[in-house]
């Protein structure tokens, strides 16, 4: 999907359901997933229980770099962590914002949600770096 091919190393002896499954399941969505009625879907049925969101303007000159970074840090969480873009100039997506206790003005912010627990988080940011992601995600982790 990122215009990125993904193989799967088919010759060796240790290949089996289970494994070419989780393949499959880490594959089928994008590096950052964003978030819309089309996507939610996929989303909450994702095999993925650590959710990542990125919750921005995607209207902000700002936006491509903060992209370039977040999908760089996605990289490093591939497997681990689903990385969800949510862009906050949709109506829609106002509740999620509300849900992480967060205003328009607090944007843009990181929240990481748990789904088995609801356990969460949230950092407000001045700007996005991959550094920055990587030290929220590893905190949340531990």
């Amino acid at each position: 999907v990122d215009n990125d091919r993904r193989d799967l190393d088919m010759n060796s002896k240790d290949v089996d359901a289970e494994k070419m499954t989780r393949f499959v399941r880490m594959n089928e969505l994008r590096l950052v997933t964003e978030y819309n009625p089309v996507t939610a879907i996929g989303v909450m049925q994702s095999s993925l229980q650590l959710h990542l969101l990125l919750i921005t303007d995607k209207m902000s000159p700002k936006h491509p770099k903060r992209m370039r970074k977040y999908q760089a840090a996605a990289e490093l969480f591939k497997g681990k962590i689903l990385f969800i873009l949510v862009d906050s100039n949709l109506n829609s997506n106002e509740r999620i914002v509300s849900f992480f206790k967060l205003k328009k003005s607090q944007l843009p912010a990181l929240a990481i949600f748990h789904t088995p627990d609801e356990e969460q988080d949230v950092l407000t940011l001045d700007e996005v770096s991959v550094e920055r992601v990587q030290d929220f995600c590893n905190r949340f982790l531990q």
